[in-house]
């Protein structure tokens, strides 16, 4: 089968690689969309040394089964699901927080992932999807659980209704893009997304209808924003956020491109600022973003660029060089 392999820092090729192996309990599916993640652009810098070359990266997929070894899915089956393998034993997981199973494994990272014509992977890690909802669509469900699982934590710790309050947004990526129209439809008027590249100011400006800010030509207002959600997760965006939150604001930090940076811990305690970590989703949120997708909450997602698996480096390297508009590229094996 041909699969897209990171091969060395800043280069992907496509491969000829052996049909996957399936064990009790998994699944073999026919990949038909598979998203290019943040992190596997983190993984083509050579910076995640999580994963090596020869690996198959791509965890956020949809598609069809056409091998199964478990009872609860059958051939023909259409599913996305949680790209982690969790054991579901661990406190966490018993407790319906799985996403923080300290041995959890991952396709495109512990195991061969997703850009690829087929994956294996355990069934009790998929949703079946709604028969008229598209692999397209469902290929944004972990981008857009990930968002949803921010947005929601963030709730549970403001003051006010997130609704009432100004809303910023840092980095205009797919996690970025799929907030900011989740905030809308919760009903936030308030909100601002900033976003340095211009073809993605100008997608989001006509894809979400909201303020776009480029924090090199324009002043963000100081202390003003009750809820930053950091979408980047770099050490300038970290001094952004601070800067941006009002006394009593929420600072969630989504994005992990820089591992460390100090912080205004001056401001976060005289202002009684909330800053908390987010990460992923549970199974919970998954299947709430599938709904949410049948449901149109994330609109036509015409933003999304989709493109061949054999065009796989090409995407890749338009996306490390800022050449393209979409906030999300999908693969298609062909």
């Amino acid at each position: 089968m041909h699969a897209l392999v990171y091969t060395q820092p800043n280069e992907v090729c496509l491969q000829d690689r052996p049909y996957p192996e399936i064990a009790d309990g998994e699944v073999i599916i026919k990949i038909e969309a598979a998203g290019i993640c943040g992190s596997d652009m983190h993984a083509y810098h050579g910076h995640d040394p999580r994963r090596k070359p020869g690996l198959v990266l791509g965890h956020e997929f949809a598609g069809s089964i056409v091998k199964s070894l478990d009872a609860s899915l059958a051939e023909g089956d259409r599913v996305t699901g949680n790209p982690s393998i969790v054991c579901g034993t661990c406190d966490n997981c018993v407790q319906g927080r799985s996403h923080l199973c300290t041995q959890r494994g991952m396709v495109g990272m512990t195991r061969p992932g997703a850009f690829a014509e087929f994956m294996s992977i355990p069934a009790a890690s998929l949703i079946k999807l709604p028969a008229d909802l598209a692999s397209d669509a469902a290929a944004l469900t972990e981008p857009a659980a990930t968002a949803l699982h921010a947005i929601n934590l963030a709730q549970r710790v403001m003051h006010r209704p997130l609704q009432e309050g100004r809303v910023l947004l840092i980095g205009g990526g797919a996690i970025g893009m799929l907030g900011a129209l989740l905030l809308k439809h919760y009903g936030v008027d308030q909100l601002a997304v900033v976003e340095l590249n211009a073809m993605r100011r100008q997608s989001i400006a006509d894809h979400v209808g909201c303020e776009v800010i480029d924090t090199t030509r324009q002043t963000l207002a100081e202390s003003s924003y009750d809820l930053v959600l950091d979408c980047v997760g770099a050490a300038a965006t970290r001094k952004v956020a601070f800067s941006a939150v009002k006394a009593g604001g929420v600072i969630l930090h989504v994005g992990l491109q820089d591992w460390a940076s100090e912080i205004d811990m001056r401001k976060l305690t005289l202002g009684e600022i909330t800053l908390m970590g987010t990460f992923t989703y549970t199974l919970a949120d998954l299947r709430a973003t599938v709904k949410a997708l049948h449901r149109g909450v994330f609109g036509d997602l015409a933003w999304v660029e989709k493109r061949s698996l054999a065009d796989g480096p090409a995407a890749f390297s338009d996306l490390h060089q800022g050449k393209t508009a979409a906030a999300k590229v999908l693969l298609k094996p062909e």
